[in-house]
């Protein structure tokens, strides 16, 4: 079978009767990408940053993007709130992250002892999205808003090689810990937001912040928040669709 890798430069190619089906593509950037006479019935596109900006996605001509948000707006009840911009809004959304967390680590807990720990086509186990999360809101909340240096819980720091291979299974830098433990991370983390968009004021929300990965672009306390919101609402969707595999 043949494999392309980040040093195949495959830009502009064009491919012509030529078989694909059953391929994968992991980390490929496929914008701007054009099918004629494809046959796409099965195909699965999962682009977490489809619904990001002014993007759109072409289907026999029609922009099938606002239907893929509305489609998981309905499916995720709250995750429509995740553009919030006003403390009480904000608050509202975060409740709702709350409860539909809540909802599938209740389901994992009834699923047989290990669910938490199978991975499904090579992506993060139920235990490592958490762990993902702690990093995250350690992230977007800590370092970011909080201006906390080294704001990391053993059990969701980063290794070195993180802001280069994000999607690797190795990323955390310690060794696993139990699951038990990572739900008691998690849910101090939860409350970390809660108690923080509790008192967040209108004037806090434009208070401007550094990006905690690339310094020199700024951002404003709510666009961090946003950012602690998407991943929440992304990792919920991909755990609901691994789970249902398992299940």
């Amino acid at each position: 079978m043949a494999a392309f890798t980040q040093s195949d430069d495959l830009q502009a190619a064009t491919f012509t009767d030529v078989n694909l089906s059953g391929a994968r593509f992991v980390r490929c950037d496929l914008s701007g990408v054009v099918l004629r006479a494809a046959e796409v019935a099965g195909a699965d596109i999962d682009a977490p940053w489809l619904l990001s900006g002014d993007n759109s996605l072409l289907v026999n001509g029609v922009n099938v993007v606002p239907f893929v948000d509305a489609e998981l707006n309905r499916r995720f009840p709250g995750r429509e709130l995740r553009r919030a911009a006003t403390p009480d809004d904000l608050r509202a959304a975060w409740e709702a992250v709350e409860r539909a967390w809540s909802t599938i680590t209740d389901q994992v807990a009834t699923m047989p002892p290990g669910t938490e720990d199978i991975s499904v086509d090579g992506e993060w186990s139920f235990a490592q999205t958490l762990r993902h999360l702690i990093m995250a809101t350690d992230t977007w909340l800590g370092r970011a808003i909080l201006g906390i240096e080294r704001p990391f819980h053993p059990i969701g720091e980063p290794n070195a090689e993180y802001e280069t291979d994000g999607l690797d299974m190795s990323v955390f830098a310690t060794t696993k810990p139990s699951y038990d433990e990572v739900l008691s991370v998690r849910a101090d983390h939860v409350a970390q937001v809660r108690k923080y968009l509790a008192t967040v004021t209108p004037a806090d929300l434009t208070s401007v912040r550094q990006n905690p990965w690339s310094p020199q672009y700024p951002e404003t306390v709510l666009s961090c928040l946003h950012t602690i919101l998407e991943e929440e609402w992304e990792h919920l969707r991909y755990a609901t669709r691994d789970l249902a595999t398992v299940s």
